[in-house]
């Protein structure tokens, strides 16, 4: 059994990483730049070339490195072959376009500065990336992330992370095939492309056919827990056995969430994972900012910023001329240039890996991390900076838009998918709305899927599968379930977080009306309501009044039913005789219209009832008057 003193010894570099987090990020938010700045500045405050409170950043390198696998596999869990399909031209044109003709110019730098042509392709593939973080942070606090050149930056950073795989997995193959006997080389590689393929090809099948069942069977047993637990067990699995067979753990990660991609599962699989990315990408982050060499900057600073300077310079000329050749107006070209300009997450992976794998020797990786980590720092206030000239001179007249990606995300998120919200859902489907719906029902997952709609296995009262499920560019949200504190506890998460979206909600009786109509929902309906009066409606004219009778004596007691539940929410009853004594005061039944005579006991025991009742009634009659004695 550890002892205390082994206990306490990992305490002091959690509480740093902690500590730095805290304070770091919040401040770079404040002075409106990402939370990745933040990162990594606080990495280099706290790491050797620092304040030295890290005195070795290798040690968090190997579970900040998971931070990454885990973000591969939300990547993979965004690809959904319909949105492939509507953004391919931008995606795969000009995003190959980007990719290729970066690398090819910053390798052909890299050569003429004296590297060898592998050294000088792989720096060049690195810088070409962007900051896929730091690019959505931009245009999400612009507002342009649906805009012409947001929507195009968005397909060249999708197409980056679809690409990062392929490279993190020809790395190894290279590697291997190169340490191979001259005259085996041939053989080595075709084995190690067999084994890989191989591997590929098992990760596939079970995850085409094997991962669906096997979380249908979890969310059937129960236990939010245990489906976070498989989720990251799929995961690190499926990383662990693309490791082992020589590819990347980021490759295994990312089949795993193309695989479950289509799943309905996906917005519940993304919400467990999150938080686990969210932190260790930070911590990934901060071992970048740790790995700066604080000697390295001093000895070459000249030739460190000045070719921090060339490389954001000519990613901007370079991707503006290609947004212009796509259609773009020059000013988007340019904004969508400055915006890809950081060197990307994932060239802190590939830099070190082609290291470790001799690509790189030693002087040239220190150089190429500590490169790109400055084209992150200085990029983004690059960006910044430029946007805010360009904006002096915007064109007052716009120029024609360019075809915009169709957004994925549903106009109608709908919450609940039984008796009610099915019903709900038809009407939405026969108008051609968009709609994602979530439920935690196994059975109501399969009736839903006949629907066509994105349909996903989540719990609705988590903020994170509310947020996962794209409930911010909702338009409304419709709360359909039975259960009264679930669907209030919603309702105040969504007034909160997203006060945009409208909430419209299924109420189960008239106490919860009152208390969702007391937190001013947009719209609430009770869900025996209208079938009641209809059905009341059909009884009238099946003992003989004509149609419009029968409607007009519906329709009379529906406005009563309205007046009443209005003079309930503001706690008075509509006879004057009492008020409501709090949210939890149980509402009766009570006529719209007087009765024309007193009830009648038909046996023994409904006359002890009638009794009973009419000396509580007559009891709540003199309780005001006896308060109003009193005060």
């Amino acid at each position: 059994m550890a002892s205390a003193t082994t206990h306490a010894s990992f305490l002091p570099p959690v509480l740093t990483f902690l500590s730095a987090a805290v304070v770091g990020v919040p401040i770079f938010r404040l002075l409106g730049q990402s939370a990745v700045l933040g990162y990594l500045v606080a990495g280099v405050v706290i790491g050797p070339f620092g304040l030295s409170l890290i005195a070795e950043p290798e040690t968090a390198t190997s579970v900040a490195e998971i931070g990454v696998v885990l973000l591969l596999f939300i990547v993979g869990l965004e690809l959904e072959l319909s949105r492939l399909v509507s953004m391919r031209r931008d995606i795969f044109g000009l995003g190959a376009a980007q990719l290729a003709v970066c690398s090819l110019v910053l390798a052909g730098a890299g050569f003429v500065f004296g590297l060898p042509v592998a050294a000088a392709a792989v720096i060049g593939i690195a810088l070409a990336l962007s900051a896929t973080a730091v690019a959505l942070q931009l245009l999400e606090e612009r507002g342009d992330l649906g805009s012409a050149y947001g929507s195009r930056s968005f397909a060249v950073l999708l197409f980056q992370d679809i690409s990062v795989v392929a490279i993190l997995a020809v790395l190894p193959l290279l590697a291997s095939a190169g340490e191979a006997p001259e005259g085996g080389w041939i053989e080595g590689a075709f084995r190690s492309t067999a084994i890989a393929g191989i591997s590929i090809v098992a990760v596939v099948l079970v995850g085409r056919y094997g991962l669906n069942p096997f979380f249908r069977l979890l969310a059937a047993a129960g236990g939010r827990e245990v489906m976070t637990a498989a989720a990251l067990l799929v995961v690190l699995g499926t990383a662990l056995l693309m490791e082992e067979v020589g590819l990347s753990m980021a490759m295994g990660a990312f089949l795993a969430g193309v695989m479950l991609a289509e799943s309905n599962f996906r917005h519940q699989l993304e919400a467990d994972i999150e938080p686990f990315r969210g932190m260790l990408l930070g911590l990934f982050f901060m071992s970048v900012g740790m790995s700066i060499d604080g000697g390295l900057l001093n000895a070459h600073w000249p030739e460190l910023l000045g070719a921090t300077a060339a490389a954001i310079l000519i990613k901007i000329a370079l991707v503006a001329g290609l947004f212009r050749l796509f259609g773009s107006s020059w000013l988007d070209a340019v904004r969508g240039g400055a915006v890809l300009a950081p060197a990307g997450e994932f060239a802190f992976v590939i830099l070190p890996a082609a290291g470790e794998l001799h690509l790189l020797d030693t002087a040239a990786s220190r150089f190429s991390v500590a490169l790109a980590a400055l084209t992150m720092i200085v990029g983004p206030l690059a960006a910044k900076g430029l946007d805010t000239l360009l904006a002096r001179r915007r064109p007052e007249t716009a120029t024609a838009p360019a075809d915009t990606i169709e957004p994925s995300e549903a106009r109608v998120l709908v919450i609940g998918f039984g008796r009610f919200g099915h019903l709900a859902t038809q009407v939405l489907l026969a108008e051609g709305i968009s709609v994602t719906v979530i439920d935690k029902d196994v059975e109501q997952i399969r009736n839903a899927a006949r629907f066509g709609f994105r349909v996903y296995y989540g719990d609705g009262t988590r903020l994170d599968v509310l947020r996962a499920a794209g409930i911010g560019r909702a338009e409304l949200v419709c709360i359909c379930i039975d259960d009264a504190a679930s669907a209030l506890k919603i309702v105040d998460i969504v007034h909160e977080e997203f006060s945009s979206v409208r909430t419209y909600l299924r109420a189960y009786d008239r106490n919860h009306a009152i208390e969702l109509m007391n937190r001013d929902v947009d719209y609430q309906i009770r869900e025996t309501l209208e079938s009641a009066l209809q059905f009341g409606r059909a009884a009238l004219e099946g003992l003989g009044l004509s149609e419009a009778v029968a409607a007009a004596r519906v329709d009379d007691v529906r406005k009563r039913d309205v007046a009443r539940l209005v003079l309930q929410q503001a706690g008075a009853l509509p006879d004057g005789a009492g008020w409501m004594r709090g949210a939890s005061t149980e509402l009766r039944p009570e006529p719209l219209t007087e009765p024309q005579r007193p009830s009648r006991a038909l046996s023994a025991e409904t006359r002890g009832l009638i009794e009973t009742e009419r000396r509580d009634a007559a009891m709540r009659t003199l309780e005001p008057e006896d308060a109003a004695t009193d005060g």
